[in-house]
């Protein structure tokens, strides 16, 4: 089976100008100012074409769909991903980003599950927790694979994307790796926000995911098999003990002059069995082209 693993897409809409307040301030600032330049449409095209060509069986999306948790935004995202993606929903699974949740109003009224529910269905329902955004964590039995997704995102004050899984989830996630449709399975867990701690206590605190370590115990307890996630706009894979991986992928549509953070995907290639066989990254060459790269083996923040 091979899975392609996208992330932080930031699809740009047309906004209300009479939506920005509160938090929105800020980011919209941003996103005219900076953002709006460096995630090209252009790019997030190629590549997602591309993973039609690549021969992904599955596509995993690890969150950051939009912006600022807009309507407008959310329905292009959705738009988007029919009209170049254009693989079934029972194909694709999304997970929430911290932009997806920008607000107290995107995340109390579910904004993300209503536009993207059908990407986040489970096999195993029963053992989610419910949230406003949808009930977590979904589990989806592909083959050889059990494909876990996770919300990290909860909405937070100006200038803070840091993430929060919850004791709740983290307790749901430990039954679901001990459920023996997913024990015979390799498990692969799917968040946003990335399972280790920042080298800096501030950024930690400022972007990082509270609950990181308890994460990694619970994936080193239950086999998982990696744990793909996103959110700082960088490729890499990192080992966490025990055969267990981490992968980050970069955004798909980040125009940056570094080949380990310009837009791309990753691709991993998993056995009749379950084992992960090789991963690789397709990434957006200086001539719009894809080229297949080594994924970087990172160490610490």
């Amino acid at each position: 089976m091979r899975i392609a693993h996208l992330s932080d897409l930031h699809v740009a809409a047309a906004i209300e100008l009479s939506r920005i307040w509160n938090k929105r301030l800020t980011g919209y600032a941003n996103l005219v100012l900076r953002r709006g330049r460096v995630h090209q449409r252009g790019l997030l095209e190629t590549v997602v074409k591309g993973v039609a060509r690549s021969g992904a069986d599955q596509v995993i999306i690890s969150g950051d769909l939009t912006n600022l948790a807009l309507e407008a935004e959310f329905e292009m995202a959705r738009d988007f991903l029919r009209e170049h993606l254009a693989y079934p929903s029972a194909q694709v699974s999304i997970v929430p980003g911290n932009h997806d949740v920008y607000t107290q109003g995107s995340w109390r009224t579910g904004r993300f599950a209503r536009y993207f529910a059908q990407c986040a269905t489970s096999d195993l329902p029963e053992l989610g927790v419910e949230l406003p955004v949808g009930r977590f964590p979904f589990v989806r039995l592909r083959g050889p694979v059990a494909i876990i997704g996770l919300c990290s995102a909860v909405p937070r004050a100006p200038f803070i994307a840091s993430g929060r899984l919850g004791a709740d989830q983290l307790e749901a996630l430990r039954r679901a790796l001990s459920h023996p449709e997913v024990a015979a399975r390799s498990p692969i867990l799917v968040l946003h926000h990335s399972p280790f701690e920042r080298a800096s206590p501030l950024r930690q605190i400022k972007e990082g995911l509270e609950d990181a370590s308890a994460l990694r115990a619970i994936a080193l307890a239950g086999k998982a098999t990696a744990l793909l996630f996103g959110h700082f706009h960088a490729r890499q894979r990192r080992p966490i003990g025990d055969g267990v991986e981490a992968f980050e992928a970069t955004s798909a549509s980040l125009a940056h002059a570094d080949p380990d953070r310009v837009a791309g995907f990753n691709l991993y290639h998993f056995g009749a069995e379950g084992r992960l066989e090789s991963a690789e990254a397709w990434v957006v060459d200086r001539g719009g082209e894809l080229a297949v790269r080594a994924i970087p083996v990172a160490g610490s923040d």
